[in-house]
């Protein structure tokens, strides 16, 4: 209660919160707005809970893509291409190496190049996008205008330009708002779903039971279900939170050193230090397929081969004697991507040779542990360790969604499957935001102790 009341008090924090809540209000009526020129059917929403090639691109872009609207592609091509350029900057592209080093300058390149790279992958999302609506026999949207190349080009550059719009958006929340503008985005549609959920679950275990003497029983099952809700996040706060603390002296230092001070000196590695991001990763590896098929024959973008990487299907194959068996192809390779990248990415946000090499320059070590090669070896080891356990935890919270919706739990109320890439989102964003307005309470706390004369 106390925080509450600092924040009401600070002007800067409740300027920003406002102008926050602005941007975000323009952004949900965009996402209201359909692309002109195409009209969605009534199925599209169904559609985009069963069928997980587009549902991360939706959830992304804050349920945008379910009215097809002008913010349809949201963020995801910006993501996306983010991290492709992040990832091209570990020594792979040495230019982009090189202007990684560079400082400031080096980031504006780097972010333009991102720009770049994010308008040539939104142009073949949107056309991807459009393809898989309207094939395989099950027309999602369709064209108010002539059915030829120039609507297509139009649309994808209408696509497109909402696309950036949103970029624009979250860029001004970054600098003039509170929280990073792009993650306040996909919080906000994340967020602005959770009702209607809930309100889905209600109607599906409580109002159904009433009249049929089995009323007791829904209400116990909605709680359960809100129960089980809260102890996801809790699970993914706890996840987000948790880290492992490698205690490092500083030579400078040591012999003036107190007990709390030498307590206080560590080096925190969180459990999941790449975030979400090896989810969002892998979904769009999975998507592609859909994407390339789109192009090649629309026709079998919506089944088919391409069914094989979809995560909360069961892949048909042929047995012995005419039988058929069934393996969930998407939800292993979904499984076996998400840790992959998240050893590579914890790898790239934590460089262990870097850091053996930044402890040697400012003498710092770890103790009993040799500088250079062995304080490597020694922060790879408890690196990879502890990444076992965030790999572990983010497979569990993203592969729950698709292993309840395969076993039928909910039935056809898809969209009340637990867990997944929205709720680490969610949880991250929250506390990235709890961070930020601590730093600016405490600078605002600063300033009014010099303005006071140190009183």
């Amino acid at each position: 209660m106390k925080k509450v009341v600092s924040i009401l008090k600070n002007k800067e924090i409740m300027n920003r919160i406002m102008f926050t809540i602005l941007i975000l209000f323009i952004f949900r009526i965009g996402a209201q707005i359909t692309v002109p020129g195409v009209k969605p059917a009534e199925s599209l929403n169904e559609y985009l809970q069963g069928n997980n090639a587009l549902s991360l691109m939706n959830l992304l872009g804050g349920g945008t893509l379910q009215t097809f609207s002008i913010f349809a592609l949201g963020v995801s091509p910006y993501i996306t291409a983010q991290i492709i350029v992040s990832l091209l900057a570990t020594d792979v592209l040495p230019a982009l190496s090189e202007l990684k080093r560079q400082g400031q300058y080096g980031r504006k390149k780097m972010e333009l190049a991102t720009r770049y790279l994010t308008l040539m992958l939104g142009a073949v999302q949107a056309y991807g996008i459009i393809q898989t609506m309207r094939s395989g026999g099950n027309e999602l949207i369709t064209f108010t205008m002539n059915d030829n190349w120039l609507t297509y080009i139009y649309i994808v550059i209408v696509m497109l330009s909402g696309s950036m719009l949103v970029m624009w958006l979250g860029d001004q929340i970054s600098v003039k708002g509170i929280g990073n503008g792009i993650s306040m985005i996909i919080f906000a549609g994340i967020v602005s779903s959770l009702p209607s959920q809930m309100m889905t679950a209600y109607g599906t275990w409580v109002q159904t039971a009433l009249g049929t003497g089995k009323e007791l029983t829904g209400i116990f099952q909605f709680l359960l279900y809100v129960f089980a809700y809260l102890l996801i996040i809790a699970f993914v706060t706890f996840i987000e939170l948790s880290k492992r603390k490698i205690p490092v002296q500083h030579s400078g230092k040591s012999g003036g050193q107190t007990q709390s001070m030498a307590k206080a000196s560590f080096l925190p590695i969180k459990i999941n230090s790449a975030g979400v991001i090896p989810v969002i990763f892998a979904s769009s590896i999975l998507m592609a397929p859909s994407v390339i098929a789109a192009f090649i024959d629309p026709n079998a973008a919506n089944g088919g081969w391409t069914n094989i990487f979809n995560i909360s299907a069961l892949y048909e194959m042929p047995w012995f004697n005419g039988g058929k068996w069934y393996m969930p192809w998407g939800l292993l390779i979904y499984i076996v991507l998400i840790v992959a990248f998240t050893f590579f990415y914890a790898n790239i946000q934590i460089n262990p040779q870097q850091l053996a090499e930044n402890f040697q320059k400012n003498g710092s070590y770890i103790p009993g542990i040799r500088p250079g090669n062995e304080t490597e070896r020694y922060v790879r080891k408890v690196l990879n360790r502890v990444t076992v356990l965030g790999a572990l935890s983010l497979v569990f919270i993203a592969a729950l969604p698709p292993i309840l919706t395969m076993t039928g739990v909910f039935g056809q109320n898809t969209n009340l499957a637990l867990g997944g890439t929205g709720m680490i989102i969610v949880v991250g964003v929250a506390l990235e935001l709890s961070n930020q307005i601590d730093g600016l309470l405490a600078g605002k706390s600063f300033e009014q102790v010099v303005a006071d004369g140190g009183r």
